[in-house]
């Protein structure tokens, strides 16, 4: 062997080992917990927070809120900016989406849970597809019975049901194809399919219900 031969082939493999490493460390866990500046308000359900000084896409997991071009949308961007927007919050990520957004809740800095705040104003659903958390379905049916935010419309339509009609013309939402991704299943359920069960007792477990048995 040729001295020095074998330190020059080694050299490929641990350089490419530190950048994996280096990669690794400086991209956010999944499942894990941190605080940062919220930066940007995107919509209702999804901020830029800085995590290690760098930003962070943050969607929102129980909860979806008009898009930007349903009527309440832009009140549920600016009921987030007010809550959040240039504060100090806590993220407990739960996994990533298929575009590499962070899924998590997101405490404000008194405590409160940015999603509990925004179904109980009526400026978001409780979504019910990929989260089994009964505080929101109560937060969602409370806002339906006092008519508050986009609950005070006849006939307000869900998010996910104004996505597939817009798909259909040919228009794409980014971030929106699945919200379980990497992380399977989010709250209970995979994308695109329906719960199992009905975890509401109330006026809200008659419509569940005639979902499940929809054909």
């Amino acid at each position: 062997m040729e001295p020095g031969r074998g330190r020059r082939r080694r050299l490929p493999y641990w350089a490419g080992l530190w950048l994996a490493v280096s990669a690794f460390l400086a991209a956010p866990a999944v499942a894990e917990e941190f605080t940062g500046r919220v930066v940007g308000v995107t919509d209702g359900d999804t901020l830029t927070v800085l995590h290690a000084r760098h930003p962070a896409t943050v969607r929102l997991v129980g909860v979806d809120a008009p898009e930007k071009r349903q009527s309440y949308g832009d009140r549920a961007r600016r009921f987030t900016a007010d809550l959040a927007f240039d504060r100090t919050v806590t993220v407990r990520a739960a996994g990533r989406d298929r575009n590499g957004r962070l899924l998590g809740e997101v405490l404000l800095p008194d405590g409160r849970s940015l999603s509990q705040e925004l179904v109980r104003a009526g400026y978001a659903w409780w979504f019910w597809k990929y989260s089994r958390d009964d505080r929101l379905a109560r937060l969602e049916e409370e806002a339906r019975a006092s008519r508050r935010g986009l609950w005070a419309d006849s006939a307000p339509q869900a998010p996910w049901d104004y996505r597939i009609n817009v798909r259909r013309q040919g228009v794409r939402f980014p971030g929106h194809s699945s919200l379980a991704g990497r992380a399977g299943d989010v709250g209970g359920t995979r994308a695109g399919r329906r719960p199992a069960s009905c975890p509401v007792t109330s006026s809200l477990a008659g419509l569940c219900s005639r979902i499940l048995s929809a054909p």
